[in-house]
């Protein structure tokens, strides 16, 4: 249904449309040599020749063999190789009077999407490792470029996470389809998920928009069809895979725009256009995304974009920040990710540099530079004029801080000293501004106005949360754990907030005084220990629950290491001085020349980058960073879940630091920031600022409110449980583990009800684990998770996402209250798991003596469910007579038309038969195949009256052999092969006399028994 439905969406949006079958090597119109060929070679060729009509057909042909024959080793380098080809085009040679000529051969037309070849085909059989049949592959000029797979909305288990499963799957089996994929799509006909090649689940996000504008326009339940008419318009798709799909070349990995950067940064384009026109006021606008929404993809691919642009006519790109290891990081972004910029950027590593890189330029080039360069020398009164070219943009991150500010003052020496916006505005006089910001700017900040004009875009926290972006942030003071008074924290004054390390020299010594008079305070060696000690001790207690990495943010370089040795003098095993072991570690900037205390944590470029590496790695045993400034802007780990505060901070530095923990990582519930400092106040004027500036959702909640979402959950579970007593949980679990799951089994829609309300709980707990408040559920909640485990561990009908969350989130069954072995069904009964297929009469007989009657029901489902998949997979009639009679006896229980005790017989019974079915095909001599054969003639009892067992059998053997011998992929598909292999099916039927009035029944059901077999068939052939 979902199928046909997005095969209708794509025709609207005028693709063609074809069946697999029809185009496969044997269909009514091949466009494939074999199953294994994957690119469609004649619509490639043609759309060559169309799009390239200058270049002979020697080249065409050349073209055509890199393109189909390309050989990079491994799929990641292999699909970079290919998205190469597709925007930059294929080099081709070719000679010509007498000369090898050369050029690059156009692969897509960007600007004409009519010029293009569009196709879908639906059931796109693949011969790889295995034969797999993707539901719908999109294709481009005759490439592959979308593979979709989708799952029954009405199956209850075949959810979008089990489609995204199945990709994975594709990826492993039929690798040859996925070296020219841009796009992933997995999704359930309802609910829509967009990922790239290499995208973990937590990277596949819905597409809400078509216009851009509108959330989710035709409804939450729509999801698939909002993102075929969204991304999948052509004009749309082309320029996302030009300028929105980028190959991250350190991390090795494929990024792609989410839906708020694509319409960000083509609303961004289309102002900057306006800006830099004849009549323009070189206001580019302000896009405001909230930190964490990948604000720095959003810089890449503007930049790509303008690069190209036919009406910028080769500009030049300024990119500013305000920081020195933001600009380097903001660098390295660009330069991992050169190719969709058309040129290697450049880094101007101080005034002078920068003078050189821009002082006129006739046009061209892209260079990384902080504000702070923008600074007259000391002998100039002003800053001199570098370029007057208009097609000059100047993109500026995190625009709205001081450094950015126009108005003058009289500094210490009495001279007259401008915002450094000013001395930019001189630089260049006629360029283009653009602000990226992840806060809001002020309502009283007329000066980011004056300088870059309105919002063009606004993606906000509350959208970011709701999206799967970001994850919520959770605020917990521990001032009053360690009886520290946060009024006797002196308050700072703007100019001591912006001291970072990235500063200029002559700003550090202008606050040197007043910072200094702070840090004795917070860094008296009594209170460090006092943090230290319960820093630890927090840490310890959040990581038995919630698995993260935690960032330290202290004052000063020497607070830094004041604390580092508190620590460890209390945990020594985290403690290693080679920076490339142990658990704890200091980043900070420093030199040869710092005191001996700090040297130690002092690293060259190169051991910091390895330091990075090992921290963003979630398996690499560094776990916890102290910095004072470093990594506090830019820096993106996603295994970052908690960020200890011991250093005043204040408005968007707040901000920008504490959202460092917001990342998405595998199920993190969310960030955690736990405050020594006194930050409360601060949050509450950002959270004002925030809400005036019309952003929606809150940058930091509540710890407290974690604990109000627990404590509902607890008191939903006790009331679900209301007639158990387990008030003796923690002296005998077992047992009471045993009847509450019984009684749960026995709700209307128990099962699923109780493991959501205890999942939503430990979700919660993560979060508030070290809150005294939260601290009296710890055991109960244990009690309760061993509940779930039960209940759901091995169930094939549990969701993805659920068994996700268990290993990410970790159980916290406390010893004192159940061994942590148990985990099942079958140890929680007190029985040992049979193997499968082997139900023996004493395992059976210890289900009947169960008094837990509803937990009995529930081992029995499960075990013969598991039979039937594992016995009858490819037997058509005994599959579908066992799961009808399975059904049956299920609802008749759960509907109360039955009691307990009697579906437990009926079920035990069943097995029984199952064993029987399985030893037929032993006592008349028959294999697999042919027994489901037989049964497919047997299920007529007519046919065995007339016939015989021994006619049957024969009948069942001819047909076995002749049909394996007749298998080709997808024959079911094809109603040519449908047709023949029918007509031989009932000359054999007729030769063994088979009862005419039943021929044609059983003639269905022989091939729908030989489709069953088919794959396995494949496989062997």
């Amino acid at each position: 249904m979902a199928e046909m439905e997005a095969l209708g969406w794509f025709e609207d949006l005028g693709y063609e449309v074809a069946a697999g079958p029809d185009i496969a090597p044997d269909g009514l119109t091949p466009e494939r040599k074999n199953y294994k060929q994957v690119m469609l070679e004649e619509r490639l060729r043609s759309s060559l020749h169309r799009l390239n009509p200058e270049l002979p057909s020697a080249a065409i042909e050349d073209a055509v063999g890199v393109v189909m024959n390309a050989s990079t080793p491994g799929l990641y380098a292999g699909n970079h190789e290919f998205h190469r080809m597709l925007t930059l085009g294929v080099q081709v040679y070719w000679q010509q009077d007498g000369e090898t000529k050369g050029t690059r051969a156009r692969l897509v037309d960007f600007d004409d999407p009519e010029k293009n070849d569009w196709l879908v085909v639906n059931q796109f059989t693949v011969v790889g490792q295995k034969e797999r049949r993707p539901d719908m592959v999109v294709f481009l000029n005759g490439l592959p470029i979308a593979v979709f797979e989708l799952k029954n909305p009405a199956t209850e288990n075949a959810d979008v996470w089990a489609a995204f499963n199945q990709l994975q799957t594709y990826k492993a089996e039929i690798p040859e389809l996925f070296r020219s994929n841009e796009l992933l799509v997995a999704s359930d006909g309802v609910y829509a998920r967009l990922g790239s090649l290499t995208a973990t689940k937590e990277r596949f996000g819905a597409w809400r928009t078509i216009d851009g504008t509108s959330k989710d326009p035709l409804g939450h339940f729509s999801e698939l069809e909002t993102l075929i008419r969204g991304l999948f318009t052509k004009a749309h798709l082309l320029d996302y895979l030009r300028h929105f799909i980028v190959f991250d070349t350190v991390g090795n990995s494929k990024l792609i725009a989410a839906y708020h950067q694509f319409h960000a940064v083509r609303a961004a384009v289309d102002q900057i256009l306006i800006a830099s026109g004849k009549d323009g006021d070189g206001k580019g606008g302000v896009v405001w995304h909230t930190q964490g929404a990948g604000k720095s993809l959003e810089m890449t691919c503007l930049a790509g974009k303008l690069m190209t642009h036919r009406l910028m006519n080769n500009p030049t790109l300024v990119m500013v920040t305000d920081r020195n290891d933001l600009d380097g990081q903001l660098y390295g972004t660009f330069t991992a990710a050169n190719e969709v910029l058309g040129e290697k950027p450049v880094q101007a590593d101080s005034r002078t540099s920068l003078r050189e890189h821009l002082n006129n330029r006739p046009s061209g080039g892209i260079v990384f530079t902080t504000i702070q360069k923008f600074v007259p020398g000391e002998d100039e009164d002003s800053f001199p004029v570098l370029t007057e070219r208009s097609n000059v943009v100047v993109i500026c991150d995190e625009a709205h801080r001081s450094q950015y500010g126009m108005k003058a003052r009289i500094n210490k020496e009495g001279t007259l000293q401008y915002g450094m916006a000013k001395y930019l505005r001189d630089a260049l006089p006629n360029a283009t501004y653009v602000a990226f910001t992840g806060t809001p700017i002020a309502k009283a900040d007329k000066d980011t106005r004056r300088v870059f004009g309105e919002y063009v875009a606004i993606y906000d926290i509350e959208q970011a949360v709701k999206d799967g972006a970001t994850v919520p942030i959770y605020y917990e003071s521990r001032l009053a754990k360690l009886d520290l008074d946060p009024e006797q924290t002196p308050l700072i004054d703007d100019e001591v907030d912006e001291l970072t390390e990235g500063d200029e020299e002559a700003a550090r010594a202008r606050t040197k005084t007043k910072w200094a008079a702070l840090e004795k305070l917070v860094g008296a060696e009594p209170r460090i220990r006092k943090v230290a000690a319960d820093l630890v001790k927090h840490y310890e207690e959040l990581n038995s629950v919630m698995a993260g990495k935690a960032m330290i943010v202290c004052m000063s370089r020497e607070v830094c290491a004041q604390l580092y040795k508190e620590i460890v003098a209390l945990k020594p095993e985290w403690h290693d001085p080679d920076p490339s072991k142990g658990t704890i570690k200091i980043v900070m900037t420093g030199s040869a020349s710092d005191r001996e205390e700090l040297r130690p944590h002092i690293h060259n470029l190169a051991t910091k980058k390895a330091l990075e590496k090992r921290f963003k790695n979630p398996d690499d045993p560094f776990r916890i960073v102290i910095v004072r400034d470093m990594w506090l802007t830019g820096f993106d780990a996603p295994c970052l879940a908690t960020m200890y505060v011991d250093k005043p901070m204040k408005g968007a530095n707040l901000m920008q630091a504490i959202a460092r923990v917001n990342r998405v990582f595998r199920d993190k519930p969310g960030g955690l920031i736990v405050d020594y400092i006194g930050i409360a106040n601060e949050l509450k004027e950002a959270l004002l600022e925030y809400t005036q500036s019309e952003g929606k959702g809150r940058p930091t909640i509540p710890a407290e409110d974690a604990v109000k979402n627990l404590q509902e959950h607890i008191e939903v579970a006790r009331g679900m449980l209301h007639e158990v007593d387990y008030s003796a949980f923690r002296i005998n679990a077992l047992p009471l583990i045993r009847n509450a799951a019984d009684h749960i089994l026995g709700l209307d829609d128990g099962k699923k009800r109780f493991a959501d309300t205890v999942l939503a709980a430990t979700q919660a707990f993560a979060l508030c684990c070290t809150l005294d408040a939260a601290l009296i559920y710890r055991d109960e909640l244990a009690f309760f998770q061993a509940i779930r485990a039960v209940l759901t561990k091995g169930d094939p009908s549990s969701k993805l996402d659920d068994e996700a969350r268990e290993h990410a989130l970790r159980q916290i069954i406390s010893k004192a209250v159940v061994s942590s072995e148990v985990i099942d069904i079958f140890s929680a009964a007190g029985l040992k798991k049979p193997n499968v297929g082997i139900l023996s009469d004493d395992f059976l007989e210890d289900v009947r003596a169960m008094k837990q009657k509803n937990l009995a029901v529930e081992l029995l489902e499960r075990l013969l469910r598991g039979d039937i998949k594992s016995r009858f997979a490819t037997n058509v009639v005994q599959s579908k007579k066992f799961s009808e009679m399975l059904q049956s006896s299920l609802i008749r229980y759960r509907n109360r038309g039955i009691e307990t005790a009697q579906v437990i017989e009926e079920l035990i019974a069943m097995a029984k038969q199952f064993q029987e079915a399985v030893e037929r095909g032993e006592s008349l001599g028959l294999s697999g195949d042919e027994l489901a054969f037989y049964d497919a003639l047997a299920a007529n009892e007519a046919s065995v009256r007339e016939l015989g067992d021994e006619t049957l059998r024969k009948i069942a053997r001819e047909l076995t052999d002749r049909l394996r011998k007749s298998n080709s992929v997808d024959w079911y598909l094809r109603e040519s092969v449908r047709a023949r292999l029918r007509l031989m099916v009932k000359t054999i039927l007729k030769k063994y006399k088979y009862p005419p009035d039943r021929q044609e029944e059983a003639t269905e059901t022989v091939l729908k028994q030989a489709e069953s077999l088919s794959l396995s068939w494949s496989s062997a052939f």
